[in-house]
């Protein structure tokens, strides 16, 4: 097949999703069940896949779907459901909202410091479908909320879930994870400064947002970044965002306080007790994930044992699909909140009905989910990520710099992970990194860079948001309101890319 003619059906199902929830206004579950016939369509009928390996293509991305990534989603609208019931919920937000009365720290707290925590911490949605919620309960608009929420989960994707995409690639390439985490941290200096002047800016919807509080705005992203960046190079990926969104929360907290936006309204005000039964979830979601992490290595290997490895794909040279039981977040997660919501005063029986109740909630999000990820793999297995990826190395040459990270876009917009987009573009970015002489730690980071990017309009993070805020059948909205940053985050990481790429030859 020609290359122009596989490189324009391979980016179809793409189209179609981009048209699908921008001009048609398609419900996302509906547009992502469409995209998976299509991209059925074209593995079977264009790319000659053999009918049983792309049935068992789908079978492999829904089992990717429901474990661990939807598992993980239930686990934190489960968590948030539970705190909802049994009024602690409200105790949180008096103590959010006691930073300070001005929305615009407010937004910075909670999208982007708390957010932030959350997906160092958890990742898979937990980033955007708890703060997001967390925004909407406080009185914030529910389209205004998950915006803002998508924005700010983007560049803490990189070292999200304890470093999942960081040593995912490092893996997949066999570059030093330090090294890859340090350049990744890198190139993302320039968007962690800059998010929280855009989240301040759509709080308050004009330039004017920024009087009385350009130097906490600055504080908020600077105190992010310098522990990101000191944690990336000296200890590697597990812990730079979870260090930074919390040295992030406390000086933007001192901030307000500095320079006078930290009045707090005595009806905020929590006994030590209340706070501590309020955020017992969250504590436990903290310590148990820290806990069975790669940080305590003799535990992590032991929980990783329980797994069971099952043969799902059938093309040839197909890898076992393996099922991580205990090493994985959801579960961990979910004992939080069954532990938390029991020193809450929460009952087992309730916690169960509360339980299945999410589920129902989440139905719609579970669908798109699984045809978003069985379109994923099909994409791939089938030849056309690669018939993708080709035409961009083939036609940039050397130039190639300045658009690598916009494959690691494609990945986590077909896949909604930065992870993913580890794995489907990782080795690419390093071959032609060899190719073309250029620094291979560079390049390979910038696909992480530019996996970020995509995050906030990622199908599957925008139905992640369109749960945690009950806007079913607004995607479009969400999209339109994020896509023009992305286009500005991916111009900005493939400017520094090819600068980096220049000076480091």
């Amino acid at each position: 097949m020609n290359m122009t003619l596989a490189f324009i059906l391979a980016l179809l199902p793409i189209i179609w999703l981009i048209i699908a929830l921008t001009v048609l206004k398609i419900p996302g579950f509906k547009a992502c069940m469409i995209a998976l016939v299509i991209a059925y369509v074209l593995a079977v009928f264009v790319f000659k896949m053999p009918l049983f390996e792309s049935v068992t293509a789908v079978a492999e991305g829904a089992a990717l779907a429901l474990w661990p990534i939807i598992i993980v989603i239930i686990a934190a609208i489960f968590t948030y459901n539970v705190c909802v019931s049994t009024g602690n919920m409200e105790v949180i937000k008096k103590m959010l909202a006691s930073v300070t009365k001005d929305k615009r720290v407010l937004v910075l707290f909670i999208a982007w410091g708390f957010g932030g925590f959350m997906e160092g911490m958890a990742g898979f949605g937990t980033a955007v479908a708890i703060p997001a919620s967390m925004l909407w309960g406080l009185g914030f608009d529910p389209v205004f909320a998950a915006i803002v929420c998508l924005i700010a989960n983007a560049t803490p994707t990189a070292f999200g879930s304890i470093g999942i995409p960081t040593t995912t690639l490092s893996k997949i390439t066999g570059l030093d994870v330090f090294g890859l985490s340090t350049d990744t941290a890198t190139i993302l200096i320039p968007l962690i400064i800059l998010t929280p002047f855009i989240l301040v800016y759509l709080t308050g919807k004009s330039r004017k947002a920024f009087k009385g509080v350009i130097m906490i705005t600055l504080i908020s992203g600077l105190s992010f970044l310098i522990p990101e960046y000191l944690v990336a190079k000296y200890l590697g990926a597990e812990l730079p965002v979870v260090i930074g969104s919390v040295c992030s929360m406390l000086g933007t907290f001192i901030a307000a306080k500095i320079f006078g936006r930290g009045e707090v309204d005595p009806q905020y005000r929590v006994t030590v007790k209340q706070a501590f039964t309020a955020w017992s979830p969250f504590i436990l979601i903290f310590i148990l994930l820290l806990s069975t992490s790669k940080l305590i290595a003799p535990l992590n290997e032991l929980l990783a044992l329980v797994k069971t490895s099952v043969h799902i794909y059938a093309g040839e040279n197909a890898a076992p699909y393996t099922f991580s039981w205990l090493a994985t977040p959801g579960v961990w997660i979910i004992l939080a909140a069954f532990v938390g919501g029991k020193l809450q005063g929460a009952s087992f029986i309730g916690m169960i009905k509360i339980f299945g109740k999410t589920i129902l909630q989440l139905s719609k999000t579970i669908i798109t989910i699984i045809c978003i990820m069985a379109t994923a793999k099909l994409m791939g297995y089938s030849g056309m990520i690669s018939a993708i990826a080709l035409m961009f190395v083939t036609v940039t040459g050397p130039f190639y710099p300045l658009f690598a990270p916009f494959l690691g876009a494609i990945g986590t917009f077909v896949t909604g992970s930065g992870t993913s987009a580890s794995v489907l573009f990782g080795g690419l970015q390093l071959e032609t990194s060899i190719a073309l002489n250029l620094n291979q730690s560079w390049i390979a980071a910038s696909n992480t860079a530019g996996a970020i990017t995509a995050k906030m309009i990622s199908p599957q993070s925008i139905a992640i948001a369109v749960a945690a805020v009950s806007l079913q059948g607004k995607e479009s909205v969400l999209l339109k309101g994020t896509i023009k940053y992305f286009i500005l985050f991916v111009a900005i990481v493939g400017i520094v890319t090819f600068i980096g790429a220049r000076l480091l030859g």
